[in-house]
């Protein structure tokens, strides 16, 4: 296309008119190029809103397509450099900013201008000052230039009444002598330029300028036109040599016959001259004003940024999790009371850390979030559900400890609790608590999973596997470690007083449980027959005899945990 004038226009526009990546829609162009359906876009951006309702943060589109499985990330960024001519390697990459970037208009490619507020508070200091003083002066000059204007006026109707009053006789005698001894003196008067006394004809009777006696007058142009004031008419008009003159005149009446016309000028430069001097000093008084102006908001800006900025880096750094950060300003104001309060904001955001933190390992990560996110929900209260419970205890321990010293045993069971820990979380579990050297394992609750029998036997082996690798550390504790487990109903909530309050469970799957870890051997798991029955087509057992268990009137069927089914998927919280 060849370039033309036509095309200067839109061109620019072209340039500086603001474009997105949203112009061309990610959704259109994989709908275009048969990557997804039209329907499959609306469930991806359908999803993407419930993302960002539910989190509070945007989700990239790319990301949702691919989460849902409803397009590869190859594809989706295949499609993304092909449409937009990019070299991006995954979605994770600021897709948006290269595009920007490569296809950008120019006013979107350019870093926004970073203005800081105290040149901002400078910049409207002299704006306000330089306004403030030009508007006063110019409304204060125009109205004492209006009164110059009125008392010249006034000036000239007097020497042009003494004029015309005084030259009747000599009119009527036509006494040219008499007439110009009457206006002999005129160009005496400050300002006064010129008196002229015409005759009926228009021929000049009298004039400053003698040489011009006996010559018609000839009238100057007006720059506006002419006004009146009763017997007295007067116009400005510019002379030959730019002089600004204002031409009054009137007619000579005598018994109401007109015998002349008398004329006066006036000029109007002295005028512009007294204006201009008091611009001048206008000018002057402004400049002082807006240094001084300058000098002030300088102050108030830096007074007023300084601490702003201490605010900005203090919110990045609460921002970032330092909750330690405090902004020093000792300042009796607005900004000292905010600095204050942003203060108190951070030790309690940094006592809320702390209590979140150590509060999370006493009840696990899923139940602190549920308790934060509805600390009054009903399933805090008692409910009854199916869960599987792990029971594991150290055989032996009370006589170990007796004869070993307390911080070592401390220190090897600390070890013994942490291994434990990993193993029941690691499988979606909680730890409830820690009963002497007995921890009390909890499946299926309060978050509950349809395999939390099967979670439970697999955090059980694996606990049992990690306890055997560890065991050539010299804790002897590791090797004595027996297991039982058992599913049922269970309830779950809170349970004490008001003072005091923990989140448990209790019932006779609890118990039943706590009964075999007590019958199981060093390394050895035991299930009972409704385990069993939960995991018949993944489990392998052996029977363990059938145990009297207290508080059972019959003898309860045990089974011991050979292997169980590999299915890597089940490790991690899904």
């Amino acid at each position: 296309m060849r370039w033309s004038p036509k095309n200067l226009v839109p061109g620019i526009r072209h340039l500086f008119r603001r474009r997105s990546p949203g112009d061309v829609q990610l959704g259109q162009v994989l709908i275009d190029r048969g990557i997804i359906t039209a329907e499959q876009l609306e469930i991806a951006l359908a999803e993407q809103r419930k993302r960002l309702i539910e989190t509070g943060q945007a989700v990239r589109l790319g990301h949702v397509i691919a989460d849902l499985a409803l397009a590869s990330e190859e594809a989706v960024v295949e499609a993304i450099n092909e449409n937009f001519r990019l070299s991006v390697a995954s979605l994770s990459d600021n897709i948006r900013e290269l595009i920007l970037r490569q296809r950008g208009p120019l006013a979107e490619r350019l870093p926004p201008p970073a203005i800081p507020i105290w040149l901002k508070l400078c910049i409207g200091a002299l704006l306000i000052v330089a306004v403030t003083i030009v508007s006063f002066s110019t409304i204060i000059i125009n109205k004492q230039k209006a009164r110059l204007f009125d008392q010249t006026v006034m000036v000239g109707t007097v020497s042009l009444n003494y004029f015309a009053n005084n030259a009747r006789i000599p009119l009527i005698d036509d006494d040219i002598l008499s007439l110009n001894t009457l206006i002999k003196e005129a160009t005496d008067t400050e300002g006064l330029r010129y008196a002229v006394v015409t005759d009926t004809r228009g021929l000049i009777r009298a004039h400053t300028d003698v040489n011009r006696i006996g010559t018609p007058l000839s009238a100057a142009t007006p720059t506006q036109p002419p006004v009146t004031r009763g017997k007295v008419s007067y116009y400005s008009f510019v002379t030959p040599t730019g002089e600004q003159m204002l031409n009054l005149y009137r007619d000579v009446l005598f018994q109401e016959k007109i015998l002349g016309t008398v004329h006066v000028g006036v000029s109007l430069d002295f005028i512009e001259h007294l204006v201009a001097r008091e611009k001048g000093s206008i000018i002057y008084v402004t400049l002082v004003m807006m240094t001084i102006g300058l000098a002030i908001a300088v102050y108030l800006g830096l007074r007023f940024s300084r601490p702003i900025t201490q605010l900005v880096a203090a919110t990045e750094a609460i921002g970032k999790g330092d909750y330690r950060h405090r902004v020093e300003l000792n300042r009796q104001d607005e900004l000292g009371n905010l600095a204050t309060a942003f203060n108190q904001m951070g030790e309690e955001l940094l006592r809320h850390t702390l209590t979140r933190q150590s509060f999370g390992k006493y009840v696990g990560e899923e139940v602190l979030e549920m308790i934060i996110a509805d600390p009054e929900k009903m399933w805090l209260k008692g409910h009854k559900n199916d869960a599987t419970i792990l029971f594991a205890d150290i055989r032996g321990f009370t006589a170990y400890a007796e004869s070993r010293d307390p911080e070592r045993v401390v220190e090897m069971l600390n070890t013994y609790f942490d291994i434990a820990t990993r193993a029941i979380l690691d499988y979606g579990g909680y730890v409830d608590k820690f009963i002497g050297d007995g921890v009390l394992g909890v499946f299926g609750v309060p978050v509950y999973r349809n395999d939390h029998v099967e979670r439970t036997v697999r955090a059980a082996l694996d606990l049992m596997e990690q306890l055997r690798s560890r065991n050539n550390q010299g804790n002897p504790l590791l090797s004595s470690v027996g297991i039982g487990i058992h599913t049922g109903p269970v309830v779950s909530g809170n349970i004490g007083s008001p003072a005091k309050m923990e989140y448990t469970v209790i019932g006779d799957t609890v118990n039943l449980a706590s009964r075999l870890s007590s019958l199981a051997r060093p390394g050895e798991v035991l299930v009972t027959d409704a385990v069993v029955c939960a995991l018949r087509s993944l489990i392998q057992v052996e029977s363990a005899g059938d145990r009297t268990v207290k508080g059972k009137t019959a003898p309860v069927p045990t089974f011991r945990v050979l292997s169980i089914k590999q299915r890597p998927h089940v490790k991690s919280v899904e």
